[in-house]
């Protein structure tokens, strides 16, 4: 005689999408051990919920996957660390996952041998890792290597990369991804909480004086950016920058020339403060060419609002002009 899990589960192979209370018809027990047994087959890899309260359904996972997600090899400590810390993944289905059952889904969706590619993985995050100094990266020479002498910048630093090669984008890109796409406060405020120590760090490393925070081209009901601003809580004064439209607003996503971005962010951003600071903080979502950093920094510069200008973006390119065209 079947048990009320394996009922459960047939049901939802049968059925394909199922809520709480179409199983409430199936078996007869409570809700609340209906949602254990839910629970522990999401742990088990055999089926996948989708959505959230209070709508929320129940698929069944494929069973070559179903088989991965069990036969997934035992990783060592270093590598089980790493991936559950790191990896991060929002399937198509818009299911969240992280660690070890996302890095599974993962290589399982893409017929990849797991181990195989946990060892790529690992020796990954160490490269990047060796990258960083007091937990930032540096994109600095990037900008020097981008505009030569055109590079007003004094330093540039990046919370993590936007994404990796084979592995595509990072955990911290993910984020910011659907936090813009969706507008989801909830997202927004758990990005921004991540970021948050690292601009105190910046302030504290640099004495900032003000900070400035790129304003959005994109017009949102939720912008990322004031989600930010709120999460920082920065005691420092904030200098006053506005996003001037042409006619037809054109995001800096859109373009594909390093040139037209220059020319973008120069016509674009207005510094409307006119007092004076020594060093000042810009903060951006993702830096792409690096023209909005470096071509606001010249502005406050030659308009004596800052003498130097430091800058932090949540995610940044891998290398010399990659574009960033999703966020």
């Amino acid at each position: 005689m079947a048990s009320n899990k394996e009922k459960i589960l047939d049901y939802i192979r049968q059925r394909k999408q199922v809520t709480v209370s179409d199983l409430l018809d199936v078996v007869d027990i409570e809700r609340a051990m209906i949602h254990r047994h839910l629970l522990a087959l999401v742990e088990e890899g055999l089926i996948m919920k989708i959505g959230s309260a209070p709508k929320v359904v129940y698929v069944p996972v494929d069973m070559e996957h179903a088989k991965s997600v069990r036969d997934t090899p035992l990783f060592d400590a270093t590598t089980k660390s790493i991936i559950h810390e790191q990896f991060f993944l929002v399937t198509p289905q818009g299911e969240r996952l992280e660690g070890i059952p996302a890095f599974v889904r993962w290589c399982g969706d893409r017929r990849f041998d797991v181990t195989k590619k946990a060892t790529e993985y690992v020796s990954l995050s160490k490269k990047y890792s060796a990258m960083r100094k007091g937990g930032l990266l540096d994109g600095s020479t990037k900008f020097r290597k981008t505009f030569g002498d055109d590079d007003v910048v004094d330093t540039v630093y990046y919370v993590d990369f936007y994404a990796w090669e084979i592995f595509g984008k990072t955990k911290l890109g993910q984020l910011l991804l659907y936090a813009k796409q969706s507008q989801d406060k909830k997202m927004i405020r758990e990005l921004a909480e991540r970021v948050r120590p690292y601009v105190e760090r910046v302030i504290s490393k640099h004495h900032i004086e003000a900070i400035g925070y790129i304003p959005p081209t994109v017009k949102r009901t939720v912008q990322l950016m004031d989600g930010l601003r709120k999460t920082v809580r920065s005691p420092l004064p904030e200098v006053g920058l506005e996003k001037i439209v042409g006619t037809v607003r054109v995001p800096q996503k859109t373009l594909s020339s390093l040139q037209d971005r220059i020319q973008n962010a120069r016509a674009g951003i207005f510094v409307s403060d006119r007092r004076a600071f020594g060093t000042v903080l810009l903060i951006d979502d993702a830096v792409g060419s690096g023209a909005t950093f470096n071509e606001t920094a010249r502005k406050l510069k030659e308009q004596g609002v800052a003498k130097k200008v430091i800058c932090l973006s949540v995610v940044g390119s891998l290398k010399g002009f990659d574009v960033i065209s999703e966020v």
